[in-house]
This record gives C-alpha cells, sequence and structure tokens, in this order.
C-alpha cells in the first residue's frame, strides 16, 4: 500500500549505487528490495515481527544477482538484523548516509515515543547531515481509512493506554525530529490508497497493521472482525472490491552528524 511513498522518497533523495540505507522496523523488507533495485546497499533491523524478518530474508537473498533498474547495478549487498540499530552496528565499515522509519506514526498513541527511541539508536551510526526520513498519516479528512481505525478506539477504550487510535497531529512528524535532534529539510505528501479484493481481505490486511492489537485485547478476536466488517461497508465497490483513498506525509530531516575527531 505505501508503494508510491517509498518511490516518491527514492526519486527526491536519488536512492541508488553509492547510497547506504539503514532500514528502521524494516517489517517485511519491501521498502528495502526497492532500494536494493536501484543499487544501495541496505541493512534493515526489526525487534517485534521476526515472521516479518523472515519474509524480508526470502525477498531480499533470493535472486541478489537479479537485473537491477537501467542505468544501476546488479542488486546491492543486504542485510537484515532482529533487534535494533545497536545491533547492526559495524565498526568496520561505513556510516550510513540514509535512514528511513516508513512504518507510519500518528495514528496510535504512543508510537511516536517508540520511533524516538529508534532513531537514538541509530543516530550513532549516521554519517554528519546523513537523511533521515520519517513517515505519518495524514490528515483524518484526508484518509479514508481513518473512519475505519476509529473501531480500534471504540473497542480498545476501557485500556484507555498506548495502543488506541488517535487523529494524526499536523506536527507529529516535527516533534519527534526536534526530540531527537534532528534538523527538518523537507516534507512531502503521497497519495497512497488502500485497495483490497474484498471485505475479508481488508479485515485480514488492517489486522494485520497490528492497529487493532489493543482492540483484540480488550475484547475478542470476533467482536473486532464484525466491528471491522461493518465499518468498511461505505467503502465497498460495486464490484465487491474495498478501496479508500489515503494521504501520507513524510518529513527529510538531517542529522548533526559525528564530531570532527
Amino acid at each position: 500500500m505505501l508503494v508510491p511513498l517509498y518511490e516518491a522518497v527514492y526519486e527526491r533523495l536519488e536512492v541508488g549505487s553509492g547510497t547506504r540505507l539503514l532500514g528502521l522496523g524494516c517489517g517485511s523488507g519491501l521498502a528495502l528490495l526497492m532500494a536494493a533495485s536501484r543499487g544501495a546497499a541496505v541493512t534493515g533491523v526489526e525487534a517485534s515481527a521476526p515472521e516479518r524478518l523472515a519474509l524480508a530474508r526470502a525477498r531480499l537473498l533470493r535472486d541478489a544477482t537479479a537485473e537491477a533498474e537501467p542505468g544501476t547495478r546488479a542488486r546491492a549487498e543486504a542485510t537484515l538484523v532482529e533487534g535494533g540499530p545497536a545491533d547492526a552496528a559495524d565498526p568496520a565499515a561505513s556510516a550510513y548516509d540514509l535512514i528511513t522509519a516508513f512504518h507510519p506514526i500518528g495514528c496510535l498513541a504512543g508510537d511516536s515515543e517508540g520511533l524516538s527511541t529508534l532513531l537514538e539508536g541509530a543516530a550513532p551510526l549516521a554519517a554528519r547531515g546523513a537523511a533521515v526520513v520519517l513517515v505519518g498519516w495524514g490528515p483524518p479528512e484526508r484518509c479514508a481509512t481513518s473512519g475505519v481505525l476509529r473501531v480500534a478506539t471504540k473497542l480498545a477504550d476501557p485500556m484507555r493506554g498506548a495502543g488506541s487510535w488517535r487523529p494524526a497531529f499536523r506536527d507529529d512528524l516535527e516533534e519527534v525530529a526536534q526530540r531527537a535532534g534532528l534538523k527538518p529539510d523537507g516534507s512531502g505528501r503521497v497519495a497512497c490508497p488502500f485497495g483490497y479484493a474484498d471485505v475479508d481481505s481488508a479485515v485480514r490486511g488492517l489486522l494485520s497493521t497490528g492497529l487493532f492489537d489493543a482492540a483484540v485485547g480488550a475484547t475478542d478476536q470476533v467482536q473486532v472482525d464484525k466491528e471491522l466488517t461493518e465499518a468498511l461497508h461505505p467503502h465497498r465497490r460495486s464490484d465487491g472490491t474495498v478501496w479508500m483513498p489515503n494521504v501520507f506525509r513524510y518529513l527529510i530531516a538531517r542529522t548533526p552528524g559525528r564530531p570532527e575527531s
């Protein structure tokens, strides 16, 4: 669903041969695969979803010599690490010149704190002035999925804690960058519609994001599935497919870099 976002960021930053990229919370590795196909050397870290990391390994390590895009070299090296940024440190390697945090924030209460922790761990691995890309959900009125995600808030309300849905705020990304000591250096918005073959596929896809985990804990899986199915009906088209237009925002920030030795 976020492929248009990855493409826009990589095009703007001219990711390609010579780029050394660290992907935070890399999940199933699609964004890393796209960067590697452009010739970038990529490292991904993932601490909370080992099954997705296994998929990332399958994606990145198979066909390692496959032909890259015209004008770039064959797929570059790829390293995947279960854990945090510190686990990816390699004293013998050059510093990263691009760090990406493509998992969108601004939708779950407390998600920005988790991103701040990741950035703190990644900062010592970055070169002076390295680009750091943060991503967040766009305004609720521009994101059709926002109405569906409110199901998570309604069902998880008794918990009243981290993990419940909240509307995205305009300065979410800037606040995270400021806390991490990063300097904003541009931003953009990208349309990323969520499309599914049918309602059942949409339910499975949305549940896989983790945004409904608190709701499942507060009620049960059957109740969450039922409420989600009902919330998706307004987005069902005549052919049975589900279509929800969304806008995501990205912020490019820069690291202060390592002090001169």
